[in-house]
């Protein structure tokens, strides 16, 4: 059984199962309706929201244990989600082929991480939009959640660099905020959010 199938064994969501705030914030900006990408949406509290919304949602993750509890929350809620079991060391999405890909807390090893964002940026289609929050280095100081090694953590210069040339920085943020997120994520932290746009 791998970490997260672990993790997500426990009784109840690890993370709860209310949507990320900067994403309720911005997902006014997504086109209605839209294709929305949730790599890494665990036990599914984003995209079953996102579907919710009225998008039409795909939830990619690596483990089978959340993405079983993610279709019996989108059951309950009698929406509809799309599962792909997969690993973002080699996933890859369709080109162009999604108005939105939305990466909540998902940090992955250095090695892992630049392909990973390149090919998450090439499924977008032109104007779509993709969304991360994920902690701060700074975060290293806090208790409420997130990887301890200091090469997982974001700061905006970071993104910046993972994104140039392929998308266009809408927006930049880092600081506190205080997450409320199932008992994996609770109380004071230094997180980093970040908007950018597929040009076109």
């Amino acid at each position: 059984m791998n970490f997260w199938d672990q993790s997500f064994s426990i009784s109840g969501y690890k993370y709860g199962v209310a949507p990320n705030a900067f994403l309720v914030e911005q997902q006014v900006r997504f086109r209605p309706g839209g294709d929305v990408l949730v790599p890494g949406d665990g036990e599914g509290r984003n995209g079953v929201w996102l579907a919710e919304q009225g998008h039409r949602v795909t939830a990619m993750d690596g483990s089978a244990v959340g993405l079983t509890k993610a279709q019996s929350l989108a059951s309950e809620r009698g929406v509809e989600l799309r599962t792909v079991l997969g690993d973002l060391a080699d996933w890859e999405p369709e080109p162009a082929c999604f108005d939105a890909v939305v990466l909540v807390f998902v940090h992955l090893p250095a090695a892992i991480r630049v392909g990973a964002h390149k090919r998450l940026a090439a499924a977008l289609r032109p104007g779509g939009w993709l969304l991360l929050e994920g902690f701060h280095p700074q975060q290293l100081q806090h208790r409420s959640g997130g990887p301890k090694d200091p090469a997982m953590l974001f700061t905006p210069e970071l993104l910046r660099d993972d994104f140039a040339g392929l998308l266009e920085e809408a927006l930049a943020w880092q600081g506190e905020v205080v997450l409320d997120e199932g008992p994996g994520h609770q109380g004071l932290a230094h997180t980093t959010r970040w908007l950018g746009q597929a040009p076109g």
